[in-house]
């Protein structure tokens, strides 16, 4: 099998599979409720697939930075991605590649997905004084 065989579809989607295993033990490291949210942004951004797998792997390293830090400092998960997640996860693609088509189903798992691991406590709430 020549070299360009190996590099098969995952490649291009993820990235060098050892990137790939790195990043998906970072995320099984954070706590329950960002990794919930960083796996949901993972699946929607996986519609935003790059030219090169370069590209793709430093998108995910870089969520994982993301929300590792968040994580750190306690920063509740809506004031990472905000009240609209799909713009969040949309806005932070747009750093790394031109997109791609996103159906409405994913558009609805995301924000669903976020608002179970923001949970009541940094939900919607109003923070108006």
């Amino acid at each position: 099998m020549s070299e360009g065989e190996k590099t098969g579809f995952i490649s291009k989607m993820i990235g060098p599979k050892k990137r790939w295993r790195a990043y998906k033990a970072r995320v099984k490291e954070l706590p329950e409720n960002y990794r919930t949210a960083v796996e949901a942004i993972e699946r929607y951004l996986m519609y935003f697939v790059p030219i090169d797998a370069d590209s793709n792997a430093l998108t995910f390293e870089d969520l994982a930075d993301l929300f590792e830090q968040a994580a750190v400092n306690g920063t509740p998960i809506r004031e990472i991605v905000g009240e609209d997640p799909v713009e969040f996860a949309e806005a932070f693609a747009q750093n790394y590649t031109e997109g791609g088509y996103v159906p409405a189903r994913a558009r609805k798992q995301l924000a669903d997905d976020i608002e179970r691991a923001a949970g009541p406590e940094t939900g919607t709430q109003d923070k108006t004084v």
